[in-house]
Parts: structure tokens; C-alpha cells; sequence
């Protein structure tokens, strides 16, 4: 099979260089300097330190040449949330199938990935979702990893698994796009969530409650927006959410660590150094859920420390004294 992974940031190399072993696979780099230094050391040395470029792996700053290379295989769109729409628009009518990995939500609309697609893309079925439990570099060095693809397009699915599924990365397929997309944007709002309890010390037992209840917020919006609640249960629901929140390896758990210590956010962005996904999307998570009159009661405690109108002392204080419910 021919494929194209379209973006060249860690998650996307890591894909590349995963598929390289099996398909013939370019990796497009859309600034052509970026492109040169990986052509000619062989390594991401910006996003992804220390993994080497397999020989077979193509890398290109030619999007048309790429794009043309993936005719009949599959396309994978490795931007950030921002660059979908328009690497979606750049992409002929008949181009092959589509999967993206990006996961939130569009700045200023607040559409998901299939959102965006559906409104670039209006009559193209053959679009989806790669998503799931994943750090790239975990990915990248063969280390066990599972992941979902989700498309109404059955068919994209199994492509999906006959170009990624191995050794070491399982590929399982859904039809709940909607409910793939909640839980990977919405795990990214509870890791920082439960980073700043363990940045407080607040214990082991805060850590569980948090993730137990931050599960039913993402469970409750993504039904209201028109998901299945067992794929919550799943590798974009759950598995997505405990490796986010409490791996060392996640950006938004970082930054909740960081606003426990009382650095401003602005500090903590430059000190990251890349995207952390859940500063960006968590108002836009609490404003959907208030359209839909849906309860997330610690997505708008991390929208209060994330816009400086309380503390992360003042906002657990809150969220302690809400009234007594049944949990289900």
C-alpha cells in the first residue's frame, strides 16, 4: 500500500516511520528548511529527538507530489487542529482515503476534526479519525500501542488496519466518530485538571476521583453531542484519558503541574516549548457543554485557573463543596 502522512510534527514522524517498515510511505514537511535538516541528518531533531528516519522513508516538501504518491492507499493528516481545514481544501476531490490524527477543537468555530471535515469535505464519506492512548515516541520506538480508527466508512477502517496494524501498534476500528473525537479532545482538559492535583499533593485518592469524574463529564457531553457512552469506555475514552493524566510524558498534565507551583500560563507555555491542546480547546469544551446544558463542573474549574479568575486552591474548594448526587 502507498501512503502519505501529511505533517511532520512527533506524532507524525512517528507514524511515518512506523508504516515506512511495512508500505511505501513519504512524510511531508511543509517548511522546505525543516524538510532539508531531516533529509540530511536522518532525524526530527526538533519534535522527535533520537529516533532515526528509516532509509525507505520518503521526506518531502512537495504537498502535490505527496498527495499523488498516496493515490489508491491513504492519506494521514498529521497538523495540528488549526491546519486541517486547509490541508482538507488542498486535497483533490478524488483523493484517497482521508484519517487525521489532530484531536480538540477549532479555534473561533469549535468544530471537532469530522465538524471540520464535514463542512470542507460536505460530500466525501471516506474521512476519519486515528486516535487513542499514544505518546509519539512510545510509538515510534516500537513499544506496544493501540489505537482507534473511526469513520462512518467502514471500508477506510480496515484500510486503515491493513496499513498500520502490527507487532507493535494495534489498530482497532469504530464507527463513533463523535465519541473517538470527545474523548480525545476532552482528556486533554482533565490531564490538566488532574495535574494540577498532583502539583498540589492532594493525594492518590483526589487523582482517581478526578479521572473517575472527568470520564463522566467527557461521557456526558459526548452522548449530548451524539455518540455511543460504551466508546468512553474505550482506547479514545478511558485509555486516552489515564495516559494523558497521569503519564510523564503528557504536555497538559504538565501544565497542570506547573499552575500548582503558581507559574503564570504564559511562563509555562515558552517552557513547554510545544502544544499543549487542552489550554487551548478547554473554553471552547465548556461552551459547547453549556449549549448542549451539559454539567462539567472540572472543565469550568480549569477554565477558572487557565483565565486567572481562581486559584487552584480556590477551584478545588469549589469542586469539593459542590451538593451531594448520585453518581449515575
Amino acid at each position: 500500500m502507498k501512503l502519505t502522512v501529511l505533517g511532520a510534527g512527533a506524532w507524525g514522524t512517528a507514524v511515518a516511520v512506523s508504516a515506512s517498515a511495512r508500505h511505501d510511505t513519504r512524510l511531508w514537511v511543509r517548511d522546505a528548511q525543516q524538510c532539508e535538516r531531516l533529509q540530511t541528518r536522518g532525524e526530527n531533531l526538533r519534535y522527535l529527538p533520537g529516533i532515526a528516519l528509516p532509509p525507505s522513508l520518503v521526506v518531502s516538501s512537495d504537498f502535490d507530489s505527496c498527495v499523488e504518491h498516496a493515490r489508491g492507499g491513504l492519506i494521514i493528516i498529521a497538523t495540528p487542529m488549526a491546519g486541517l481545514a486547509e490541508v482538507l481544501r488542498r486535497l483533490p476531490a478524488d483523493a484517497s482515503g482521508v484519517l487525521w490524527l489532530c484531536k480538540g477543537f477549532q479555534d473561533g468555530t469549535g468544530w471537532l476534526g469530522h465538524e471540520v471535515a464535514r463542512a470542507v469535505r460536505p460530500n466525501d464519506r471516506r474521512v476519519g479519525v486515528l486516535s487513542g492512548p499514544s505518546f509519539a515516541l512510545e510509538a515510534a520506538l516500537g513499544r506496544p500501542t493501540a489505537l482507534v480508527a473511526a469513520s462512518a466508512d467502514a471500508e477506510l477502517c480496515e484500510q486503515a488496519v491493513a496499513a498500520l496494524h502490527s507487532e507493535s501498534l494495534r489498530i482497532y476500528t469504530s464507527s463513533d466518530v463523535v465519541g473517538v473525537e470527545v474523548g480525545g479532545a476532552v482528556k486533554n482538559v482533565m490531564a490538566i485538571a488532574t495535574g494540577i492535583a498532583d502539583g498540589m499533593e492532594l493525594g492518590l485518592n483526589a487523582r482517581a476521583a478526578l479521572i473517575t469524574r472527568g470520564l463522566a463529564e467527557m461521557t456526558r457531553l459526548g452522548v449530548a453531542l451524539g455518540a455511543r457512552p460504551d466508546t468512553f469506555m474505550g482506547l479514545s475514552g478511558l485509555g486516552d484519558l489515564v495516559l494523558t493524566a497521569t503519564g510523564d510524558l503528557s504536555r497538559n498534565r504538565k501544565v497542570g503541574l506547573l499552575l500548582a507551583e503558581g507559574l503564570p500560563l504564559p511562563k509555562i507555555l515558552v517552557e513547554l516549548g510545544h502544544v499543549a491542546e487542552g489550554v487551548a480547546c478547554a473554553a471552547t469544551v465548556l461552551r459547547r457543554a453549556r449549549a448542549r446544558s451539559v454539567d462539567m463542573p472540572i472543565t469550568e474549574a480549569v477554565v477558572n485557573v487557565l483565565e486567572g479568575r481562581g486559584t487552584p486552591e480556590q477551584s478545588m474548594r469549589v469542586l469539593m463543596m459542590r451538593d451531594a448526587r448520585p453518581e449515575s
